[in-house]
């Protein structure tokens, strides 16, 4: 019988043969079938630990396929899967670990030093488990779960605070599945490419399950590398890739950009930040479908659709909300706005978090009834497409007016010598905040600050343009590729 825990087991029966998953650093690959197998194997596994339903299973390991065997095996027995983001600090891990308390944690070689330093009891390596044997006389038993029961923990990468532990249950992860496979139109011919890191979002929400629910292929990739990537996207025929801006922005400046066609793609996807102008001209100029879409940790991520036809006109929107989810923006009143006046982004839907673990206070403040308050500042055009226009706390207060950095930053980022650009307030006596840009250049030869501001007065108005300019040799990055604006506010620039 189906349940929300049992999907794939379903899925596997239905394409069996078919290529489920593809490990890019071994060349690996498993059917639906032999990854079935996989999955039954880690239950079995777990289960002779004796962990409890409910239990949280910690991972901290580097991107692999079998960290989705887990994922689902966990979700066969009750158990909660929290993934660690392996780029943090041990300080940062602990406190984690310190709020969730699982009941054993799941490394591999490469990470098992560290794990061993957490104050975990029970630590098991990936890598030096027994392969699966084909034959077992022990049946699996399923635990009894509920739709709205916790599947996974993922914590959010803290740039605005400490990291947050966003409950998804098994409803919230299908149904973003679900939503994604109708409003994308998601088959089992797609296949995707994925560098992003298995405890974001981004990597398990925004393609990988979808396309395995749909019985596509998805091939995962560990340390990013922008010719290996193009290489991959050719070689498995991807049909639908995810990557953050600075992912593409590497891309794009390689050879094998510029020699491939890449006749299969159907779409490269943008997300996990606003994406530069430049690079929808870099995919327009060779032809190649090109959108962004929106998302966080606590909806989806997958909210918004855009055909690419209209995003090659529309550069910047995220398109109109997907089949089953709803979006509103709102004044500081609460109150709906009207056609492009900027507000705060709502979202409702299946797909939307139960909320913050061990948080009850912070799940309050973010959520209004049944919406989603996201943070983010957006506007609607006439036609109802979507804009992001950039996060609520990080919109400038300067000399009275509103200031979005978004909308600065599309302007830099269109001067020849500028590579990377980020545009913060900050903080001044006379103005409140000053607008004040953080560039790294690819051609220091060619910069110059009075042509920029030059630049500047042609896009923008006055009190927009920055009144700083700071030049360094490369912008600080969070654990998923976007420019870590936290970090440069703590700079003490002279």
């Amino acid at each position: 019988m189906y349940t929300e825990q049992t999907w794939f087991l379903r899925r596997a029966q239905m394409t069996p043969s078919h290529v489920a998953c593809v490990d890019i650093d071994s060349g690996q690959q498993w059917t639906y079938a032999q990854f079935k197998l996989l999955i039954e194997e880690w239950a079995h596994r777990l289960s002779h630990e004796k962990l409890q339903q409910g239990d949280r299973v910690a991972i901290l390991g580097a991107n692999h396929p079998e960290l989705l065997a887990i994922l689902f095996a966990c979700g066969l027995k009750g158990y909660i899967y929290v993934p660690l983001n392996f780029r943090l600090s041990q300080n940062e891990l602990q406190g984690i670990l310190n709020e969730c308390k699982p009941a054993i944690l799941i490394t591999d070689l490469q990470h098992e030093v560290v794990s061993h330093t957490l104050g975990i009891n029970r630590i098991i390596n990936r890598e030096l488990q027994p392969t699966y044997k084909t034959q077992t006389n022990e049946s699996l038993q399923l635990a009894k779960v509920t739709a709205n029961d916790t599947w996974l923990i993922i914590y959010t990468g803290g740039t605005t605070g400490k990291p947050k532990g966003v409950k998804l249950s098994y409803h919230n992860v299908n149904w973003n599945a679900i939503n994604t496979i109708v409003s994308w139109g998601l088959t089992e011919s797609d296949c995707t490419v994925n560098y992003m890191p298995l405890f974001h979002t981004g990597g398990l929400n925004a393609l990988t399950i979808p396309i395995l629910m749909a019985g596509g292929r998805v091939v995962i990739g560990h340390r990013f590398h922008a010719e290996q990537a193009l290489e991959q996207i050719s070689k498995h025929k991807s049909t639908v890739s995810l990557f953050v801006p600075t992912m593409y922005q590497a891309m794009i400046e390689t050879e094998l950009f510029i020699k491939s066609d890449f006749p299969n793609v159907r779409v490269f996807l943008s997300g996990g930040a606003p994406c530069p102008v430049t690079i929808y001209e870099a995919f327009e100029k060779k032809g190649l479908p090109f959108k962004e879409g929106y998302g966080l940790s606590e909806a989806g991520p997958n909210n918004f659709v855009i055909d690419v036809n209209v995003a090659k006109f529309k550069k910047g929107s995220i398109g109109k909300n997907m089949q089953f989810v709803d979006t509103l923006i709102v004044s500081e009143n609460n109150l709906p706005c009207d056609k492009h006046e900027v507000g705060e982004l709502w979202i409702r839907g299946n797909h939307v978090f139960t909320g913050y673990w061990c948080d009850d206070q912070e799940t309050a403040a973010t959520m209004h009834e049944e919406w989603l308050k996201t943070g983010d500042l957006a506007k609607m055009d006439a036609e109802g497409d979507y804009y992001i226009v950039g996060r609520k706390k990080d919109m400038i207060v300067t000399g009275g007016e509103n200031v979005y950095p978004q909308e600065i930053e599309h302007c830099l980022i269109q001067y020849q010598a500028i590579k990377e650009v980020a545009v913060l307030g900050i903080p001044d006596i006379k103005w409140g905040e000053v607008v004040t840009a953080f560039v790294c250049l690819k051609d220091p030869d060619s910069y110059s600050e009075v042509q920029l501001i030059e630049h500047c007065r042609h896009h923008l108005g006055g009190y927009k343009i920055p009144k700083k300019f700071v030049v360094l040799p490369e912008l600080p990055k969070t654990h998923v590729g976007k420019i870590d604006k936290k970090q440069l506010a703590s700079l003490k620039l002279m």
